[in-house]
This record gives C-alpha cells, sequence and structure tokens, in this order.
C-alpha cells in the first residue's frame, strides 16, 4: 500500500514536502501584521488569546491605564511596556509547528533519484534499482526536529541530518558516505 509521497528537486527537497503533508510548519498569521504598539495592542485586545498572551508577556497595568492606551495612539507609554505588547503581540502570530509525529519518524522511507556511495552510483526507483529504502524507526531525529520546531529546517539541514542521523543509523556509513547527486527526488512514507 503506498504512503504520502514528498517530490522536490533535491532528496531534502523532498522530505521536507512529505513532512509539510502530514503537520503543520511553524508559521505567521497573515492577519498578524501590525508594526505600531498601539495597533497591537488593539489587535490584541480584541480575543481573549490576545488577553492572555499580555498578561503571559507580564504587562500588569490598571483598565483605566490600558483604556487610555487604546484610546489615543500618541499616548506616550515606556519603552518597557511597549516591549511587552510587542512580545505577546508575536506570541499570539507566530503558530508552533505540529511536533513530527512517530508515524512519520518510525515510518519506512522509499527514496527514488541518483544515489552514490563510493563509486556505485545508481538511480533508484526503476527497473534496474530499488527505491534506497530506509528504516526511520533506526534513525536519531533529534536535531531534524528541533529545527523543525524552531522552524529553521532547510532543505539542506533535512536532507544532511537524514543522511548523519537516520540513514546512517540504519543501513551504516555505505562505502564511502551517502551523496544525492541528483536534480529530481521523490520519498514515499510507509
Amino acid at each position: 500500500m503506498a504512503g504520502p509521497t514528498g517530490h522536490g528537486g533535491s532528496l531534502g527537497a523532498a522530505l521536507n514536502d512529505l513532512l509539510r503533508t502530514q503537520v503543520t510548519p511553524r508559521h505567521r498569521l497573515s492577519t498578524y501584521h501590525a508594526k505600531h504598539w498601539h495597533a497591537q495592542l488593539s489587535q490584541l485586545t480584541g480575543t481573549h488569546r490576545g488577553y492572555q498572551a499580555l498578561e503571559e508577556a507580564g504587562l500588569d497595568v490598571t483598565v483605566k491605564t490600558l483604556l487610555n492606551w487604546l484610546s489615543d495612539a500618541e499616548y506616550n507609554i515606556r519603552r518597557s511596556y511597549r516591549d511587552l505588547i510587542h512580545t505577546a503581540y508575536e506570541n499570539v502570530a507566530i503558530v508552533p509547528a505540529d511536533p513530527i509525529p512517530d508515524r512519520f519518524k518510525d515510518g519506512d522511507f522509499e527514496i527514488s533519484g541518483w544515489v552514490t556511495t563510493g563509486s556505485d552510483r545508481r538511480e533508484r526507483g526503476t527497473r534496474a534499482a530499488a527505491p534506497l529504502r530506509i528504516d526511520g524507526g533506526q534513525g536519531d531525529w533529534g536535531a531534524i526536529e528541533a529545527l523543525w520546531l524552531a522552524g529553521d529546517l532547510t532543505d539542506v539541514d533535512f536532507e544532511d541530518h537524514f543522511i548523519d542521523d537516520v540513514i546512517v543509523q540504519d543501513i551504516g556509513e555505505g562505502t564511502d558516505g551517502w551523496t544525492f547527486d541528483g536534480g529530481n527526488y521523490s520519498v514515499e512514507l510507509r
């Protein structure tokens, strides 16, 4: 039974594509783009979640003070308060990434595309050579997950860590390391 598939130019791009079909990445809400403290405060005080974020950021002012600030965009508030408002705004604007699910980390990956180890270079996933099969459950996903949750998992980082922390953990170093030097990869999760 075929599972979800990721496609990309590089192996890292195909892996990132596949992961994004499984879980939501860290992202910014499109409605949160205000720059000025007053616009940020106005947006935050429009929702319960916004009030909660202000409280969690440490903004502790009276209702009267808050109403004074909201009624005058030119009101001069201390920098420390502007910083707290900005922190609360960013905390609401940024949606954290879903954790990488176990079904992904423990899955079997079938990689199609050019694979090189030592002097052995072949196009996997063709009649001449089966896809490269990797047992994700044998890998160490810590570095990949940390980058994913921080919103910093680039295609290059994903490929590098997948080779070092998943492929090598499952089937070893290969003849002389692993290189994915083709231009179009497909990764299927089973």
